[in-house]
């Protein structure tokens, strides 16, 4: 699924400049990012709502190419430059992480698996 793709299913605000043709297959959803890093793998989507530097430097560290942040959450301005200069898109919507997931899942995103 393409950003652009995402952004409309989650009715979403692409928040960085830096939103290439990236395709993506897997997502993780999590507010602790000792889960993201035990989970995740990578070219993968995070699902968040937590906002803070952590987010963006684990995305980094687990290759997470997309984040999205859930329930209204807007990084802010130093964390979307941070996002960019490590080549992460970040996008923000108003649906809650469950739903956000749930729409996605409907479109084709899966989870890890086990």
């Amino acid at each position: 699924m393409k950003i652009t793709e995402i952004a409309e299913t989650l009715n979403a605000e692409i928040l960085t400049s830096n939103n290439g043709d990236i395709d993506v297959q897997t997502a993780c959803s999590a507010d602790l990012m000792s889960d993201v890093m035990a989970f995740s793998k990578e070219n993968t989507m995070l699902l968040t709502g937590l906002v803070n530097p952590q987010v963006i430097r684990t995305a980094e560290m687990m290759d997470i190419r997309v984040v999205v942040f859930v329930r209204g959450k807007k990084p802010l301005d130093n964390m979307i430059e941070m996002a960019e200069e490590k080549g992460i898109v970040l996008l923000a919507t108003q649906y809650p992480l469950f739903e956000a997931s749930g729409r996605l899942y409907q479109k084709g995103i899966r989870g890890r698996g086990v």
